[in-house]
């Protein structure tokens, strides 16, 4: 029972640490936001950020892992798979997953979180993928095939995102799913 006061408490901890992040973003460029302005939010001490962090960048880079890993799991049963319906749905996890953080973007984010943001959905479509094309292909031909899938997945979530269509998200990722498994 204790041990389970205390993950809950380091998760709230971890919260708020995320939380303070945030506010902090929408007032400051990420240059200038220090661990003394987070841990002052989250109204713990400088201890309690390294304890859950390295640094900001570890920080950052934690709130990204987890947007992936949320995206993809709200859209993605755990035993995916590879077929049109659920490549669809990956395509609007990553929409949603570039649409989530709700930070002003700052020039300075911009440069920092892109492309930390590329890295960790990327990677969370090359595990998920990698799973679902277990026994169609083999290890060397994964090693291949699936970081060109999840690139495809990727790139077709991107044109939704910066897509002025008329067209319902879903309607257009359903088609891209079509053009990405070959049955267009």
């Amino acid at each position: 029972m204790a041990e389970k006061v205390k993950n809950l408490r380091m998760t709230h901890t971890k919260q708020s640490l995320i939380n303070a992040f945030f506010s902090l973003v929408n007032e400051k460029d990420f240059e200038k936001i220090t661990i003394a302005d987070i841990t002052k939010g989250a109204q713990v001490n400088r201890a309690t950020f390294y304890a859950h962090f390295e640094d900001k960048y570890d920080l950052i880079d934690y709130i990204m892992e987890d947007f992936a890993t949320a995206s993809i799991e709200n859209y993605i049963p755990d035993t995916m798979i590879f077929n049109q319906k659920n490549i669809s749905q990956l395509i609007l996890a990553v929409h949603d997953f570039y649409q989530e953080p709700n930070i002003e973007c700052r020039s300075s984010y911009a440069g920092l979180a892109l492309p930390q943001m590329r890295e960790k959905i990327l990677s969370e479509l090359n595990s998920v993928l990698a799973k679902s094309l277990k026994g169609i292909y083999v290890d060397n031909e994964k090693e291949i095939f699936v970081p060109i899938f999840a690139q495809m997945v990727h790139e077709g979530a991107l044109q939704l995102v910066n897509s002025n269509s008329t067209i319902e998200k879903e309607s257009l990722a359903k088609k891209i799913a079509s053009f990405i498994i070959g049955r267009f």
